[in-house]
């Protein structure tokens, strides 16, 4: 087989792949709109006509309902990733209910329109269109695979960063509650108003922690929980804390209190740890951008001279 049968061989397979994932989503497409104009019709039958200006949010409702049909489709396939996944969505400030099928849905979506691309860029490359097609293939592929999970960690970063700065403030007010005679369920609930201008995402949690105690959950469960949510070990120490201050009976103030002055310690010992870095990380660009210029500042006056005496002589 020559070079000219292999890439008639290529564009054919690649519009066959093509043709099959168009008629695919087209199926999907169809079935969704028909399951849709049923609950139209029913919908008119009870409550009037449908107002027109409903088209827009019935054709992105059409695609968000694709993304999710696709998501939940990969969650029965492994219902033990579906929990892992909604755990990194709710570290991640993503507290829907849907949000781990539209997730999965989403990667899915990615992942196909990464397949076309490269299998539209095939001949492309077979016909000696030089790197840039293979590039780009390669590119969309890495996007399609790491960018969601990439994301999902930015955005735990930042906020796990937010907690572990607010946690000090958190515990002193908790302290500060105590010790003036509120419970610890009506300190947290005071707190919580406190903290929602400088620690919004931090707040949120707590909420949920007043609403789940106010449910009647257990005291420990709901800390374990508030602790998983977040995911630092400042909460899972707290939560630990309080289940063996609970079990043992000891002062609930006098914990809370020591924990505290822990917890500010060992900011001050990360602000000390940035600062004695701070020489070390400043190394490079020294030598990079600063040295250089010095150098040439001392040397080119004496280079001048040189010159000029040498070609005097």
């Amino acid at each position: 087989m020559d070079q000219i049968q292999l890439e008639q061989t290529i564009t054919l397979a690649a519009g066959g792949l093509i043709a099959l994932s168009v008629m695919g989503g087209l199926a999907v497409a169809a079935g969704e709109l028909r399951m849709r104009a049923q609950r139209r019709t029913r919908l008119t039958h009870t409550s009037g006509p449908i107002v027109p200006d409903e088209l827009d949010a019935t054709i992105s409702g059409t695609v968000k309902a694709g993304i999710r049909r696709l998501g939940q489709q990969a969650a029965v396939r492994d219902p033990a990733q579906l929990s892992v996944v909604r755990m990194k969505l709710m570290r991640a400030g993503f507290f829907n209910r849907e949000a781990a099928t539209v997730y999965l849905g989403a990667r899915a979506v990615a992942l196909l329109v990464a397949t076309v691309a490269t299998v539209l860029l095939l001949p492309l490359v077979m016909r000696g269109g030089g790197p840039g097609p293979l590039v780009l293939a390669g590119v969309l592929s890495a996007a399609a695979i790491l960018a969601p999970d990439q994301i999902l960690n930015m955005r735990r970063q930042a906020r796990e960063l937010e907690y572990t700065e607010g946690f000090p403030d958190l515990l002193d007010l908790l302290v500060a509650s105590v010790e003036a005679g509120l419970s610890l369920d009506a300190a947290v609930s005071r707190v919580t108003d406190e903290l929602a201008r400088r620690y919004p995402n931090l707040t949120v949690h707590l909420r949920f922690l007043t609403l789940e105690l106010r449910a009647g959950k257990s005291r420990k469960d709901a800390w374990l929980g508030f602790a998983d949510r977040l995911g630092i070990d400042d909460a899972r120490a707290l939560a630990t804390m309080l289940r063996q201050a609970e079990d043992m009976g000891t002062s609930l103030g006098e914990t809370l209190s020591v924990f505290s002055t822990d917890m500010r310690m060992k900011r001050m010992m990360r602000a000390e740890e940035k600062a004695l870095a701070l020489p070390a990380k400043l190394t490079v660009p020294l030598i990079l951008f600063i040295f250089p210029c010095l150098l040439g500042v001392l040397l080119l006056p004496a280079i001048f001279r040189l010159t000029q005496t040498l070609g005097n002589q």
